[in-house]
């Protein structure tokens, strides 16, 4: 029989929970839980932010989880965020809002996000998100690599340092421009670099991360300014700080880190440094008292789990070209990132480890 397509009066009311609309099989449900013991965890923390008089602000848990959609979900603004939460019903579950509640302001929203996100809780968040990654991580063999984070602005604003001029219309054909003698006048902690022979040189800063070799979790992460040694010595801090108690692990890398003083310093720190012999050296920082072993060829075996994640990140997530601008907010979005990334690996491993 065919159906009937005329329009027909809406009901007032709507019967059907929230809850009941979303699926019990959807993958979000898990994200959600695991979410929510984070956050949990970081109530001390949001009420030391915030003052116990004055008109109430969105909600710090609602505020982070709606700031997880975009990273889920590849949504490239927050104007296009606030329209989504408007009439799609998955996602004001997720966030926690009914089908009653107002979605806010574009405009609110962005200055309680300034207000609420800082390096800090981005690192806390991060932090509060590995503890409940403690079971599938592995805590003796690590990568480490870094990335190109392509900044908000174009090379025309790539001036003299002592040039206030606006930059239209000018023809940079030609000129010698360099790190030391020019910056971009839009988002100054930017660099001209590149990360390999043969690319082009771009507006950029670094991204780090450190996965483990069990599953590909990230273990660590940070930004920092694009220059040559970049690599190595950010590497340096996240290994200090994974390594606190001062146990015997193992980290592979790339080529970028076969230097001396990186190869050096690890060692000390009783890690065993598993890194790719740079064939352009005469002398190389690792010889074949490293090379010999089998762990050696094992650990760099698993360096593609860093490129996963470092693929994940600028494919899905909003690391390729960020819309901020300014090394300690693109640090934040960074590091927050990345702990998007292990909320949506966590309740898998933990299926396939129960």
């Amino acid at each position: 029989m065919l159906g009937n397509d005329e329009r027909i009066q809406e009901g007032m009311f709507s019967y059907v929970a929230l809850e009941d609309r979303i699926p019990g099989t959807h993958p979000l449900r898990k994200v959600r839980k695991v979410t929510d013991l984070v956050l949990a965890s970081m109530s001390a923390e949001f009420d030391a932010m915030y003052s116990a008089v004055g008109r109430p602000s969105i909600p710090p848990e609602r505020l982070l989880r709606a700031l997880l959609l975009p990273v889920f979900f590849t949504i490239r603004s927050e104007r296009m965020l606030m329209e989504q939460l408007d009439y799609n019903l998955l996602f004001r579950w997720f966030v926690g809002l009914s089908m009653d509640d107002d979605v806010w302001a574009p405009t609110v929203f962005s200055k309680n996000r300034d207000r609420l996100l800082n390096q800090g809780v981005a690192r806390q968040f991060f932090a509060c998100v590995q503890q409940q990654a403690a079971d599938p991580m592995s805590d003796e063999h690590f990568t480490v690599d870094g990335t190109l984070i392509a900044a908000w602005a174009s090379h025309k604003s790539f001036r003299p340092k002592d040039d206030d001029t606006s930059a239209d219309g000018t023809n940079f054909h030609g000129d010698k421009r360099t790190n030391e003698t020019h910056e971009s006048k839009t988002d100054p902690t930017a660099r001209l670099y590149k990360k390999s022979s043969g690319k082009e040189a771009k507006l950029a800063d670094l991204g780090h991360i450190v996965t483990e070799n069990r599953h590909g979790l990230i273990a660590g992460a940070m930004t920092a300014t694009a220059d040559g040694t970049a690599e190595p010595d950010a590497a340096l801090l996240l290994l200090r700080e994974i390594n606190e108690g001062k146990r015997a692990i193992t980290v592979g890398a790339d080529k970028a880190y076969d230097v001396k003083n990186f190869v050096k310093t690890v060692r000390e720190w009783k890690v065993t440094p598993h890194v790719a012999q740079n064939n352009k050296n005469r002398r190389n920082a690792i010889d074949g008292r490293t090379t010999r072993h089998e762990g050696y060829r094992q650990s760099l075996s698993k360096r593609w789990l860093v490129e996963k994640a470092f693929g994940w990140l600028k494919q899905t997530g909003p690391i390729r070209k960020v819309k901020l601008r300014g090394l300690p907010r693109v640090d934040w979005l960074f590091v927050f990132s990345c702990a998007a990334y292990n909320l949506l690996r966590i309740p898998k491993l933990r299926e396939s480890h129960a």
